[in-house]
C-alpha cells in the first residue's frame, strides 16, 4: 500500500465533469484507490463517492492505493489533483 498527502490545486470546487475525469483515470487501474478528505474516505473509482466530498483549492487530501499497479495509480491521481495533468 502506498499513501501520499497532496494539496488540491483547483481554483473552485470540482464540478461533475472534472470529478468524472478523475473517476475515469482511477478506473483504469486495478489497484484499490481511496481518497480521504477530513473524516470522509471515498473510493476514487466511484462517481457518487467522489461527488460526496468537496475539493477546494488548497485542501489537503490523503490518497491511498493498494495493488499491483499502485505506483502508477497514485502518480496519476496526484497529478490530476494538483493540476499537472487534466
Amino acid at each position: 500500500m502506498i499513501t501520499r498527502t497532496v494539496n488540491v490545486k483547483f481554483s473552485k470546487n470540482l464540478s461533475a465533469s472534472p470529478v468524472a475525469l478523475l473517476v475515469q483515470k482511477a478506473s483504469k487501474f486495478d489497484s484499490i484507490i481511496y481518497i480521504e478528505s477530513g473524516e470522509r474516505k471515498v473510493n476514487a473509482k466511484s462517481i457518487m463517492g467522489m461527488m460526496s466530498i468537496t475539493l477546494d483549492d488548497g485542501d489537503e487530501l490523503l490518497i491511498k492505493c493498494d495493488g499491483a499497479d499502485e505506483a502508477g495509480a497514485i502518480d496519476t491521481v496526484e497529478k490530476f489533483l494538483i493540476g499537472v495533468e487534466a
